[in-house]
């Protein structure tokens, strides 16, 4: 899913306990388009643990995210598919890692 970090990003600030919930257009889209992306997805596959996973990972300059994938024989023909997608906020300390480290992050 392209750009998968950036589409809740204005989402997370809903989490903070210390700030007054308010539901905007903008969150209300960003709700849509993710809620969209994840339910329109060709489909998630249930994981064969005997064939090995991959793992893509996305991280810009506020959020983290990755999608598991893997290959299973569908109809007689290999077909990649999504079996989780997962993100999240960086903390203001994580902001200050380079590009490389950030990947990293991602993997932790």
């Amino acid at each position: 899913m392209k750009d998968f970090a950036q589409i809740p990003k204005s989402l997370y600030k809903l989490c903070d306990q210390k700030k007054v919930y308010e539901m905007t257009e903008e969150r209300a889209k960003a709700y849509d388009k993710l809620k969209n992306s994840l339910t329109n997805a060709p489909f998630l596959l249930i994981p064969d643990w005997k064939i090995p996973l991959k793992l893509y990972i996305d991280a810009c300059g506020e959020e983290l995210a990755y999608a598991i994938h893997q290959i299973q024989i569908i109809n007689d023909k290999p077909f990649e598919a999504s079996i989780c997608f997962i993100s999240g906020e960086i903390i203001p300390t994580e902001a200050r890692y380079g590009e490389i480290q950030m990947e990293f992050l991602c993997l932790v």
